[in-house]
């Protein structure tokens, strides 16, 4: 392997791995299904969100067929950036598309085991008698959406690629 390209399969390996044990350490150390849900700050607690639908809960369905739609829509798109990281030039591109596959198999993961994707980060803000909260989030989003921005960067800012002679 070349060095962008191991460089962006152990953020694909990290990411998964973090990932799936603070789910694990949510699910069954904290057991947070059955002692409710944790308040870290002011602003910021663990809750469990069990989201059978795609980013930001659109699409939700339960049913058999819908997930199995998502799955094979994730596992074609997890191929496609798998290509797109085997030809990758920068360092940055490459590490940015490691992070959305790892997010994506682990909550491809999360639906093969529990038929939904585990959410448990929430954040909320209380003005007045009003209480605002972001969705409810995990590890793999935040890859996915730090992967996302930094392929954004590479190619609206990053540096050019050579010219060839």
């Amino acid at each position: 392997m070349t060095s962008p390209l191991r460089a962006g399969v152990l953020a694909a390996i990290a990411t998964l791995i973090a990932d799936q044990a603070s789910k694990l350490w949510l699910l069954h150390g904290l057991d947070i299904a059955h002692n409710g849900a944790v308040s870290v700050t002011p602003f910021f607690d663990l809750v469990l969100a069990m989201n059978p639908g795609i980013s930001f809960g659109w699409f939700q369905s339960e049913s058999p067929t819908a997930q199995i739609v998502l799955m094979a829509v994730k596992a074609a798109a997890v191929i496609a950036l798998a290509i797109w990281m085997a030809r990758s030039r920068t360092w940055l591109a490459t590490v940015a598309l490691g992070l959305i596959i790892g997010g994506a198999i682990g909550n491809g993961i999360d639906r093969l085991a529990y038929g939904a994707v585990v959410d448990f980060a929430l954040f909320h803000v209380q003005i007045g008698a009003k209480t605002f909260s972001w969705y409810v989030f995990n590890l793999a989003d935040v890859a996915i959406v730090v992967g996302v921005a930094a392929l954004l960067y590479d190619s609206l800012l990053g540096v050019p690629a050579a010219k060839a002679p």
